[in-house]
Formats: C-alpha cells, structure tokens, sequence
C-alpha cells in the first residue's frame, strides 16, 4: 500500500501543528505507524490522497450515521451555503432541528444549540450548579466529557490513549469539586452520595461508555442513579453526545427508560458539521440567559449550515428502517468478528450496542475503566494495521468505538469480517 504522500503531508503538518494533527488520537500513535490524510470520502470508504480505498468504521468519531457525502445532506448544505454561512441571528432552521429533536428526545423541553460537545457538557454542569445551589458534580473512571479542566480526571477517549492521568496545565482548584467513581459501581455511588450528598449538584455519565471503548451499563445501573440523585435533590446528566441517535433512535435515556434531568448532545444532530446541543426540563432551562441569570452564548451557535445539515439528517432517520438496518448491519459485524477470532485462535470480546462497536484484545469480562485498560493494546495496534492493509479503517485506539452507516451494506460487512479473519491470523497466540 503505497503511503508516500500522506508521509510527505505528515511531515509537513508536524512543522506546522503539535504533534502533526488537530485531535491526538488522529497521531497514530497508540497503534503504530503515521496517520492518513484523507482527500474524500463517500458513502461507506474513506479516500486518501495516495488513491487507496478503506472501508470507514471512524466515520468521523460517529456523527456520519448516514454515511460520507450523503446526497440528502451535500444538498440541503449546499441549498443553504448559497444564502449565506453564517448570520449571528436567529433562523427558522434552528426551530427545526430543534423540533426534530425533541420529536426523538422528548425529555428535553428546552434546548439551546452550542458547537461542540466540549461545550454543551461545560455548560450544562454550569447550569446543574446554578440550578442547585451546589459545587460538587460526580463523574466516571474512563468517561470522557470533552475537554474543559473540570472534567479532565480520569477521563477515557485520547486521554486514555495517550497515557495520561490527567492533564498539565489543570489547576487543582478546578478539579477539587469534581468526585470520581468507577462506572458501573453503584455502591461507590451511594457511598459519595452518603458523604456529600448535600453538596452535589450533578452527576455527569456517558449511559453507555463510549470513550473507553464501548462499554454497556449494568443491569439497575442508570436506574439508582436516576433514584440516588432525585433522593439527594442532584440532578442526572445524560452525555449523549456520542450515543444519541446512535445506541438507539431516541438516545440511551429512550433504551434504557430513564428520564435524565439534562441531556448532552452533539455529533449526530450536525449531520458531519460542529455542533453541540444540551436541553432537558424546561424550570431548568429557564435559567439559561436571557431567560434567566445563567450565563452562556456563542457566536456561530445554531450555524445556518449546522442546522440544515443536521434537519436532512434527521429527517432521513424518522425512517425507522433506515436506523434498524444499521443496527442489524452492526450485530452481523459484531457476530463475525467474535467468530473470525475463535477460528484464529485469538482472544477478543466484542461489544455492541445499537450502531456502535468495540473489539477488546481480552478473553476477561469489561465493565469499568479498570478492566478496560487491561486489555491488551499491542494486540489491538497489530490488527489496526493488518486491517488496514486490508483495506479496513478501525479507530486508532484501542479505546475508542466503532461505527457503521447506512451504507455499511451486507457486502461491505462481509468484506469487513473476511478482513478481520486475515488479519487475525497475523495475532501472536
């Protein structure tokens, strides 16, 4: 597989970036090797610029459910684009994307658009704090809420990749507020609550882990946190900026039945394009500025090219056909990996849920971030490249999730599994 160019385009970028990228773990550098560059993409595959063709399971760290270039979507952006990219006011498209929301996500009574993930995380601790009165939020060993330093403890995603605890340049000040416990531990749960109850505004959780890997909940896991924060006057916080629309049309809250008090939201609803959302019950959203005295704006906020190319995403996935097929799609995927594995002799666990995926490197049951990193990432790192020899492109980390497309199609899966069969053999046993 000749790389030269996108070799070339690496050294460049590192004279000209940190570490040569714009997010760490584009660096390769827990898998081995130098990144692509991409030239296009369209449907199902990634293009480089050297020419090769890869069937894309990144899909763009999730918010491309429709797939690369999706005609619906290149339509209503371009449509839009020519009206004008950006107004700083109002437009009728934020109502309808908001709508289109709330029609999957009826929980969220109020909503306001932001433009990352980073950034509707951030605020919505903001709000749980002013809503409460409290200091104190509780989040998760290996959860990644985005980067602001009061979430950076223990986090998952390329945090974990990269090796770091934490990260240089958070003051103590800003994590002394943030409690950490293991997920899926609720009786270190109840036991935080027990000692700092009064003092806690928000639990913050990622329902289903996407960012140490896909990690599901345990059975009554969401459901005591949904009884400990209501009993202790907390409010719960659905990060659903990665499984929104993808474990589930309606999010996790709508899987597992449980009615957060705030939602996260983002990927997804921007259709390929930035964007971040949080929402939830309406007393609460009140106290968003100007209705209330919460403080929170931006200026490229409900971005008229976000909007409309997020409403064409949506509207394609009031289909339900359309989301139960890339389901189905990824429990075959799932269903011939663990089997690829077992002939070859190789130890893995494959976890789904919805439309994402993760293959662990472990014969050992994951339910948290300890047991997570236990997986074995030099095993991961060979079958990234082998894979991608292959013509497959996985996530560059062994902590990170898989996605798959309406255009992930029955051949482009079977193609996948033949892959991933050749590409185990190349395991040490």
């Amino acid at each position: 597989m000749d790389t030269s160019k996108s070799q070339q385009l690496f050294s460049a970028a590192q004279q000209l970036f940190p570490g040569g990228v714009n997010s760490p773990v584009r660096a390769f550098r827990a898998v081995g090797g130098q990144p692509l560059f991409i030239d296009r993409g369209q449907g199902a595959y990634l293009y480089d610029v050297d020419g090769n063709r890869f069937v894309d399971y990144v899909l763009s760290w999730g918010p491309l459910i429709l797939g690369h270039a999706h005609p619906a979507v290149v339509a209503a952006i371009t449509e839009t684009a020519l009206r004008g990219t950006s107004f700083g006011a109002p437009s009728e498209l934020e109502i309808k994307l908001g709508r289109l929301i709330q029609a999957f996500m009826p929980n969220l009574e109020m909503l306001r658009f932001v433009n990352s993930g980073t950034e509707a995380t951030m605020t919505a601790l903001r709000l749980a704090r002013a809503y409460t009165g409290r200091s104190k939020i509780v989040k998760f060993e290996g959860c990644y809420h985005g980067h602001a330093d009061m979430l950076l403890v223990k986090a998952g995603s390329g945090v974990a990749t990269l090796g770091l605890p934490d990260s240089p340049g958070v003051p103590v000040a800003s994590v002394a507020d943030t409690l950490v416990v293991p997920f899926n531990d609720i009786a270190a749960v109840e036991s935080l609550f027990s000692q700092n109850g009064h003092e806690i505004a928000a639990v913050i959780v990622e329902p289903v882990a996407g960012n140490m890997g896909v990690v599901p909940p345990e059975p009554g896991f969401l459901e005591s946190l949904r009884r400990l924060t209501t009993e202790c006057g907390a409010l719960l916080i659905f990060d659903e900026v990665m499984t929104g629309f993808r474990v589930h049309p309606g999010g996790a809250q709508a899987l597992y039945d449980i009615h957060p008090d705030l939602t996260t939201l983002g990927k997804v609803i921007g259709g390929g394009l930035p964007v971040g959302a949080y929402g939830g019950r309406k007393e609460i959203m009140q106290m968003v500025a100007p209705s209330g005295p919460m403080y929170q704006a931006g200026t490229l906020s409900g971005n008229p090219l976000t909007m409309a190319a997020g409403i064409a995403t949506l509207e394609e996935l009031r289909n339900p056909e359309i989301w139960n097929n890339i389901e189905h799609m990824t429990t075959c995927l799932g269903e011939g990996m663990r089997a690829a594995a077992i002939n070859a002799g190789v130890k893995v666990i494959v976890h789904q849920v919805g439309t994402m995926f993760t293959t662990f490197f472990t014969d050992q049951p994951i339910t948290n971030w300890s047991s997570a990193k236990l997986a074995y990432t030099q095993f991961y790192g060979e079958f990234f490249r082998a894979m991608l020899l292959e013509g497959i492109y996985l996530a560059p980390s062994q902590f990170e999730a898989g996605f798959l497309s309406s255009y992930h199609s029955e051949e482009v899966v079977e193609k996948t599994i033949e892959a991933a069969q050749n590409a185990f053999q190349r395991i040490p046993k």
